[in-house]
């Protein structure tokens, strides 16, 4: 099919597929479809807070968010290849953002927990065609740190402002800054360039062929776990933290604060790659997590230590992930595997604030610290198999050949 003169002179100016902008681009279309996850600890306490919701009913209801995230996510995994993106990101933007101002209606968890869940499935929907189109690029690496940058970015902003808002104007404050991150993502999709097919991931896992299927289960099951892990503890922060005796404006703030520097961590991916391996640093990233968990039970009450512990797991939780999903794409050239485990990273987010939920039972934040500190140790056992083949295997090709200039395995 040929496109006449007319149509080009027409078509919208569009940045390189490949440019830092387009990056940004994509980044906004992935964000926008799980960005009440980035939020999640503003959700959990405004529902308490502003309607009144117990933490059981508020966590219950962040989670059947971010469960019907997973189910868009694995819908997406099934037949996203099969649809035309750009009127599926558009639709789905639409559809979010009509069940975003039907949520500002509801105030009783039954109703609101059913609209969550559409507007989840919605976005993990979503969230898959925009993992699609940043596998395509030449440097999806780069594609990804820039996503997980804005994650963290936007999702500090919302911790340390939302929570004043829905202070002063009610849980509608939450949901109209989620319509707008809809909207102005809406107004992006024209400008969206359509990315060329990047290489394709490297097939490390040769190296083992016949156990390559169950080194990628292991990989896939520790961002589960990880996931998991992570949400049932920042659902609960805000509460934590005026548990331990701190002042809620504090807490939201150094919340806030502390996610940024997850923005370090993926900057450290980017910069670092496979120069370490993938088990040094996933190892060395789940032990500071574990450390944290005692560090608060011991003395979060200490605004300095409060602040440090919940910025150096966000640091850890941001370093890690790109290494995982980067795991589970090295063993599959045509990128299914990636796109399975962001099926599984989305309903390990889902998971974990129900877990929570059930563990907290409303007060008991030292067992839930204790609980998740132990649950973390198992992502590591669960992706250490992998790491070690992918690890050799990588040693080997650097042997043979020249490095890559990133060094990472590139997800698809």
């Amino acid at each position: 099919m040929t496109t006449s003169p007319n149509a080009q002179r027409r078509a919208l100016p569009r940045p390189d597929p490949d440019s830092l902008l387009a990056a940004l681009l994509l980044a906004f279309l992935t964000t926008a479809g799980l960005f009440y996850v980035n939020i999640l600890a503003a959700l959990v306490d405004g529902l308490k807070h502003a309607l009144a919701f117990s933490a059981r009913d508020a966590g219950l209801v962040a989670s059947a968010n971010v469960y019907g995230a997973a189910a868009g996510s694995l819908i997406a995994a099934l037949v996203g290849p099969r649809l035309p993106w750009r009127p599926t990101a558009v639709a789905v933007l639409l559809a979010m953002t009509g069940l975003d101002l039907g949520s500002m209606l509801l105030t009783s968890p039954a109703p609101l927990l059913a609209v969550r869940f559409l507007h989840g499935l919605a976005g993990g929907l979503l969230v898959g065609v925009g993992i699609s189109l940043i596998g395509r690029t030449k440097t999806p690496d780069r594609g990804f740190g820039v996503l997980l940058f804005l994650q963290f970015g936007l999702g500090g902003l919302g911790v340390i402002v939302l929570p004043r808002l829905i202070g002063l104007f009610g849980i509608k404050a939450l949901f109209i800054a989620l319509i707008a991150m809809s909207l102005a993502t809406l107004a992006m999709v024209p400008f969206i360039p359509i990315a060329r097919r990047g290489p394709a991931a490297a097939h490390i896992a040769a190296a083992r062929p016949g156990g390559a299927r169950w080194l990628a289960l292991g990989a896939m099951l520790s961002i589960f776990i990880f996931q998991t892990q992570g949400t049932s503890v920042s659902a609960f922060l805000l509460g934590m933290g005026e548990a331990f005796g701190l002042a809620r404006n504090y807490v939201s703030g150094t919340v806030g604060v502390g996610t940024w520097l997850g923005l370090v961590g993926a900057g450290a991916v980017v910069l670092t790659g496979a120069r370490f391996g993938r088990l040094a640093p996933i190892c060395a990233a789940v032990l500071l997590t574990m450390a944290c968990g005692p560090v608060l039970i011991f003395w979060g009450h200490r605004p300095a230590v409060w602040f440090a512990a919940n910025a150096l797991t966000s640091f850890a939780w941001a370093y890690v992930i790109p290494y995982i999903y980067g795991m589970c794409s090295a063993f599959d050239a045509n990128g299914r595997t990636a796109m399975w485990a962001g099926f599984l990273s989305k309903l390990g987010l889902a998971t974990g604030p129900a877990l929570g939920a059930f563990v907290l039972a409303e007060t008991h934040y030292v067992r839930l610290l204790w609980t998740a500190t132990a649950i973390v140790a198992l992502s590591a056992l669960a992706a250490a198999p992998a790491a070690l083949v992918l690890d050799r295997a990588g040693r080997k090709a650097r042997a043979a050949e020249p490095a890559s200039p990133s060094g990472l395995v590139e997800p698809a």
